[in-house]
């Protein structure tokens, strides 16, 4: 599949397919921005403005300009090759609103988790919640936050403990042909893993 996205609607509704994915990752990775780059409607965004009461809880060291946050979700659409509609679901980052991840995850078929190199451990439990979920499948997106990366993929691989097959890619949230490469990965992988029951070998 072309790693180009497209924002054109197919003449024929009929022939669409819709699915749905998920956009995780920790607070500020880029989540909100990668959704907001692809999608070929405006954006529905739960960004709500950080108080110093939130600021206690996040830790924006390394985003001091963050002045907003996802308390729900974010929304996007994307038409790919005139045949497929992806409805894309970012979830919240902040631990506080995790609680929302299992209904935001119903029905997807496939996830990226966004990962600022920056701050690896603020990982560390979207990828334990993907791991644990076992039947949607996911690819780690490292944001390239001033166009680089702090640590290779393979270091991040081993850090956070991510198996093999699992694709991880860099990409930068800002800029739509890098996202949309990362959904297309996501696809891609997605439909070479063997379905619910197939023999592998």
């Amino acid at each position: 599949m072309d790693s180009n996205v497209s924002s054109n609607n197919s003449s024929d509704p009929a022939s669409l397919v819709s699915t749905k994915i998920v956009v995780a990752g920790g607070f500020g990775a880029g989540k909100t921005t990668l959704v907001s780059s692809v999608s070929e409607i405006p954006p529905v965004s739960t960004e709500a403005v950080m108080t110093e009461a939130s600021r206690e809880h996040d830790d924006t060291t390394v985003t001091p300009h963050k002045v907003t946050t996802t308390v729900a979700m974010d929304f996007g659409r994307l038409t790919l090759d005139q045949e497929l509609i992806m409805y894309m679901f970012g979830t919240p980052g902040q631990a506080r609103f995790w609680f929302m991840w299992d209904d935001i995850v119903r029905g997807a078929v496939g996830a990226v988790i966004v990962v600022d190199s920056r701050r690896l451990a603020d990982s560390f439990d979207a990828v334990d919640y993907f791991e644990k979920q076992q039947s949607i499948p996911y690819v780690v997106a490292l944001n390239k936050f001033d166009g680089t990366l702090e640590y290779s993929i393979e270091q991040i691989r081993e850090a956070l403990e991510i198996a093999p097959d699992v694709p991880i890619v860099d990409f930068d949230a800002r800029d739509r042909r890098s996202a949309g490469g990362v959904l297309t990965c996501l696809l891609e992988y997605t439909l070479s893993r063997p379905k619910s029951g197939e023999l592998v070998g």
